[in-house]
């Protein structure tokens, strides 16, 4: 399995024309050096498979940003090596409704009847980020997560409440597949290119008390399960992807697969690997390789849905829990480092994509570490271009053998 979206990348030719809040408690670990194949940088003979390097969007670009914002932004994102999209598609902002009865009459004209089992459904948002990434064939993974009050939990310490029930969950992630995924309705717009989406996130860091109550592993296990059945009900193709898991998040591995029958539910690992250094990087994704060979499962691939060094030293006291916060010259130094060794080891790893986390955020005095985690971010309404958007533009144009992108993001318009 080359990518997540099963396109190969395509022989260069020239193109025809040119939020996800992570709220983390992130640990400190004692990484323990990896072995010299994990130390190596790469160098120029690493090279790497179409849609191997992408990037979380979220807000302020989407959802929350004008239509003429998110093309400007997702037109950056192609020119700049981005082939993927990690993107929180929220339940909660699409069915806030259970039935037709509680949509105020002024809102039903924003809602379809496409829903699984009716439930009102805003297709709005997603529409426009789907229809925007498949014109410059940016492949997208959706994170389904959030609940609405009509079917929510909430509990202390939650950042987004957690399903009630996990049949609702699951109609959604069902209702989605038959709208974006290969026999999706959405792909019979006249000229819109077939870029369907293949595979979906079941949620997001369970092992985080923010984004689950703990401990986990049971109950996630259980919407995983309920949400798997009804993508493939949908899809019988498709890929689900064990949310992302961060901290210690080999350990949360390894309690994953010590439940009978866990393997089975899910096509690929999902790892957060926060940490000080690049080389830590790939040693935290190693410690998770050993973990999945251990269980026999050391053929399925893993992603890195989320790497970051938040540029915020010096910019905020609220970095408690973790040692990664940096500025934004060592933001700078360590994507430039971490994607060739990320490249170098992908084989050895089996990773098959990586997000950086995240392209565009607004950097609040004295606020979470986490919105100084951009390579852009926004400023007196402009998206400024941090040096770590060059470094990684640079890093990731270099792995793709490209020194140019036109407006594909699977095309390349100077090749090397």
């Amino acid at each position: 399995m080359p990518s997540l979206t099963r396109r190969p990348r395509q022989p260069w030719r020239a193109a025809p024309r040119a939020a996800l809040c992570a709220l983390v408690c992130v640990l400190c670990v004692a990484l323990v050096p990896a072995a010299s194949a994990a130390r190596r940088s790469g160098g120029s003979s690493a090279r790497v498979p179409q849609g191997f390097f992408g990037t979380v969007l979220g807000d302020p670009v989407f959802p929350s940003g004008t239509a003429p914002v998110l093309s400007r932004q997702l037109d950056l994102m192609v020119s700049s090596g981005v082939e993927g999209l990690r993107v929180v598609f929220d339940w909660a902002a699409a069915q806030p409704y259970r039935t037709w009865s509680d949509v105020p009459p002024g809102q039903r004209q924003l809602f379809s009847s496409d829903g699984v089992d009716q439930v009102p459904t805003d297709f709005t948002a997603l529409d426009a980020l789907v229809r925007g990434a498949a014109q410059r064939h940016l492949s997208v993974l959706p994170v389904i997560i959030d609940a609405p009050q009509w079917d929510a939990q909430s509990y202390k310490g939650a950042a987004v409440p957690v399903p009630l029930h996990d049949a609702g969950y699951a109609a959604f992630a069902k209702a989605l597949v038959l709208r974006y995924g290969p026999h999706g309705k959405f792909w019979s717009q006249p000229g819109l290119p077939a870029f369907p989406i293949t595979a979906w996130q079941v949620w997001n860091e369970p092992n985080v008390q923010a984004f689950w109550p703990q401990p986990f592993v049971r109950r996630y296990l259980a919407l995983l399960r309920t949400a798997r059945a009804a993508i493939r009900s949908a899809d019988p193709h498709a890929r689900i992807v064990l949310a992302g898991l961060a901290n210690y998040s080999w350990k949360a591995l390894r309690q994953i697969y010590a439940v009978r029958g866990a393997r089975g539910l899910f096509d690929v690992v999902g790892l957060h690997p926060y940490t000080k250094t690049p080389q830590g990087v790939i040693t935290i994704l190693g410690y998770a390789r050993r973990v999945m060979l251990a269980a026999g499962d050391g053929a399925k691939p893993m992603i890195a849905d989320e790497i970051s060094w938040p540029s915020s030293k010096g910019k905020t006291p609220h970095n408690v829990g973790y040692d990664f916060d940096t500025t934004e010259a060592g933001q700078a130094h360590n994507i430039a480092k971490v994607l060739p060794l990320l490249a170098a080891n992908r084989a050895r790893l089996h990773l098959v994509a990586v997000y950086y986390y995240t392209w565009a955020s607004i950097e609040v005095p004295n606020g979470l570490a986490f919105t100084y985690a951009g390579l852009l971010k926004l400023q007196h309404g402009q998206y400024v271009r941090k040096p770590a958007f060059f470094a990684f533009r640079r890093a990731a144009l270099g792995l793709e053998r490209c020194h140019a992108k036109g407006a594909l993001a699977d095309r390349c318009s100077r090749p090397y």
